[in-house]
């Protein structure tokens, strides 16, 4: 039976979310449908159907007792809403059913697998978290009567009940199920650690191993862990709090950690060989991948920054938050390459190329404008033998309002830079990343959906993603160089808003 909580949810988003013009959110990644929005969950293909369920508070524009809210897509570009799958109106989850994972199961129904947290000791208590279930049909779901599945009795020694959270589940190749569960040791400094579960029907679980282990030098608490297989090697995702920077990696303090390795099934310890930053922009977090039906590995992340949700210029949105555009991944030369999902593709409008344009002075060229566009960029010098000092596009421009993305080839270094894209405030406006380039040759594929910038760099091999402020009006694009360079540009418009 449902509870009041969800009905009351249900019920105000539908007449809340219903008052949002199309034309006041992006096109193509999924927001809200009223209200706050941070790590994405149960991302999953369920009855032909893609499902993604969100870390979600439909009463307000800030962070406050999660619900899940629930989607659903045929090509992960378009989303409808649904209601919502999950109010904390359980003891074991009265302050929040935050994030998890998805299932089917071999009877056909979905299964939730969620931390629900609940507080001790009133409002400045401690969160005591748990791992609980939600089984239904896609639509609704019922809590299992026998929740909490995993508490502090599941935990090893010296482990705290405090921060044991995001579980996310797996089929096994026997038929089982396992998932990886982040916590933390008790005593100061407060690392992270991962755990690995596994159960024979997905509701019975046992504690396998600790699969990784955080020695400082990521952060502390590891939220949102994901484990996959990918081309002969094992990936592990964590989102890091309070991450000290590493040159140009992990600038963001919560962001985002890919380390490549391989998964030793007699100790069930990962054994990691390479790391290295998933997003290197300013607004990404808690990643959570797909195996699709094609055998694509696909990616999904919260597009924004912790730092800079209290930032002002959002205060007339019904929605705060949006996911990333999907992003197919493969492994090259033992890095993580990201890619936009193929399906975006399909939504091209006129091809617009430019070859060999000559870039110095601030110049525009014509078609080359708009908020909801894709753009493939090859730059290079106009003389091998004199390189340009600076290359620099501006987008989402108006007479008042743009953001830039620039590339300094003598540094080898590109930034995106929002400063003057409307906000009133200065929180993080800025991000360099260093990158590889050949005598001032760089490859970028840039994606703007009204409310964000993408970019793509060497097909893949390092992504920088931002959100905006600027009102959709604002689709002007130009380019200028200190220096002479040279410029192969292709533009498509998407979908047919634009």
């Amino acid at each position: 039976m449902m509870n009041h909580s969800l009905i009351f949810a249900r019920a105000y988003e539908k007449e809340a979310g219903g008052k949002i013009p199309a034309s006041a959110r992006p096109i193509f990644h999924l927001t809200p449908w009223t209200g706050w929005t941070n790590d994405p969950n149960g991302f999953s293909y369920y009855h032909g159907q893609y499902h993604l369920f969100y870390q979600y508070y439909p009463y307000d524009t800030e962070w406050n007792s999660m619900h899940w809210g629930h989607a659903v897509s045929h090509d992960l570009l378009h989303w409808t809403y649904l209601p919502a799958a999950l109010a904390p109106d359980a003891p074991y989850d009265s302050f929040g059913c935050f994030s998890g994972s998805a299932i089917e199961l071999p009877d056909g129904k979905q299964l939730l697998l969620y931390t629900g947290v609940r507080k001790e000791g009133g409002d400045k208590g401690k969160d005591f978290q748990t791992q609980c279930i939600a089984v239904g049909d896609g639509l609704d779901y019922e809590k299992y009567a026998q929740n909490p599945v995993l508490d502090a009795r599941d935990l090893p020694e010296g482990l705290s009940p405090y921060d044991f959270r995001d579980p996310k589940i797996w089929r096994t190749e026997n038929g089982g199920y396992r998932c990886v569960v982040g916590a933390r040791h008790m005593e100061n400094p407060k690392l992270g650690v991962l755990l690995l579960y596994g159960s024979e029907d997905a509701f019975h679980w046992h504690f396998e191993s600790i699969l990784a282990e955080n020695d400082g030098r990521f952060g502390l608490m590891w939220e949102c862990p994901d484990f996959f297989p990918l081309e002969g090697k094992h990936v592990l995702f964590v989102s890091p709090q309070d991450m000290l920077p590493e040159g140009f990696e992990y600038h963001n303090g919560n962001g985002t950690v890919c380390q490549i390795g391989t998964f030793d099934e007699e100790t069930k310890r990962f054994i990691p060989e390479h790391h290295q930053a998933i997003d290197y922009g300013i607004d990404f977090y808690a990643p959570q991948t797909i195996l699709t039906p094609d055998g694509r590995r696909v990616m999904i992340g919260w597009m924004q920054n912790w730092d800079t949700c209290k930032n002002t210029g959002y205060e007339d949105r019904q929605w705060f938050g949006q996911m990333s555009l999907p992003r197919e991944l493969s492994i090259r030369n033992g890095r993580l390459y990201q890619q936009p999902i193929r399906e975006l593709q399909l939504y091209r409008g006129p091809k617009v190329e430019y070859k060999n344009v000559p870039v110095s002075d601030r110049m525009t060229l014509n078609g080359i404008e708009g908020r909801c566009v894709e753009m493939d960029i090859r730059i290079r010098p106009e003389d091998a033998e004199t390189p340009y000092h600076k290359f620099t596009m501006r987008f989402a421009q108006d007479d008042q309002y743009h953001s830039i993305l620039s590339f300094r080839p003598h540094e080898s270094l590109l930034k995106i830079d929002r400063k003057f894209s409307g906000s009133r405030r200065a929180y993080i406006h800025q991000r360099r990343c260093q990158v590889a380039q050949h005598n001032g040759e760089i490859h970028l594929h840039v994606i703007l959906d009204r409310f964000s910038l993408e970019v793509f760099i060497n097909d893949g091999e390092q992504v920088m993603t931002a959100t905006i402020l600027t009102e959709s009006t604002a689709r002007g694009i130009s380019f200028e160089a200190d220096g002479k360079a040279v410029m192969d540009i292709v533009k498509y418009s998407l979908f047919t808003e634009e």
